[in-house]
């Protein structure tokens, strides 16, 4: 759980002394303690750490706080994980979308209540009526859509997540893409510290149907993102030319942490 390769923001920054780094190597080690957590009571804030998102904090302050505040960070995306592995301490592939089922499992078995916030009122329904069949007892506490232009940071989140609270859930699942999900999930935290957070990007709606996530031996050549990019090509061109300009400087990092 030491922290290996590292953001370090510029001094102009709002976090100039923050440090972001996976922090949960294993999938194993990510779900025992979660399940601890739920036991207890205990809540936890976890983001998935990609390419996209070290852009992001690189541009973003309010992004960036808020990702300091995440007590659970796992690698998305196989370029942090190769880079894990160039500093010599592999980690495992853990996006955000592949986590739901297990964590709704762990919940189902413990009785945690669950919360579905994002997306639209449809792809909660739906998510919501798979994710029951496939754990029977499992308490669907809230389903949250909120309205375009949703602000996590403004009194409309703050609003959400008093309703998320009176929901009595336990664990909350946030569907809101980066960096609004990381937001609303650190000030989750901070106003109910009994839910754990758990931001998921589109995971809800590939569990849904809405949307399809890229075939299974797409996945295994690394190559979800050229998926993706066909898709959605002028939304997803620029974002990918950010990643790939900060992969040459995010290497050398890696290769002098070994």
């Amino acid at each position: 759980m030491t922290p290996v390769i590292s953001f370090r923001p510029g001094s102009g920054t709002a976090e100039s002394g923050a440090v972001v780094a996976v922090n949960f190597a294993t999938r194993a080690a990510l779900f025992g303690d979660i399940e601890g957590r739920l036991r207890a009571g205990q809540g936890f804030a976890l983001a998935t750490l990609n390419l996209d998102h070290l852009v992001k904090l690189r541009r973003l302050p309010a992004f960036l706080a808020a990702y300091v505040q995440q007590t659970h960070v796992v690698a998305d995306g196989n370029p942090v994980v190769w880079l894990y592995r160039l500093a010599g301490h592999p980690v495992d592939l853990m996006p955000g979308s592949e986590l739901i089922e297990p964590l709704v499992a762990i919940a189902a078995r413990l009785g945690v209540p669950i919360a579905l916030f994002g997306a639209t009122e449809q792809t909660l329904a739906d998510a919501a009526a798979r994710l029951q069949s496939a754990n029977p007892g499992l308490n669907v506490a809230a389903c949250v859509a909120p309205p375009q232009g949703f602000d996590p940071a403004g009194p409309a989140g703050t609003a959400a997540l008093q309703q998320l609270a009176a929901s009595g859930a336990g664990l909350c699942f946030v569907a809101l893409g980066a960096p609004k999900q990381e937001i609303l999930a650190a000030r989750g935290l901070a106003m109910s510290p009994g839910i754990g957070f758990v931001s998921i990007g589109a995971g809800l709606d590939f569990i849904a149907g809405s949307q399809t996530r890229a075939p299974v031996w797409v996945r295994r050549l690394a190559l979800e993102w050229a998926w993706r990019m066909m898709l959605s090509p002028r939304r997803l061109a620029r974002r990918y030319l950010d990643c790939i300009l900060i992969l040459p400087g995010l290497a050398i990092n890696a290769w002098r942490t070994r």
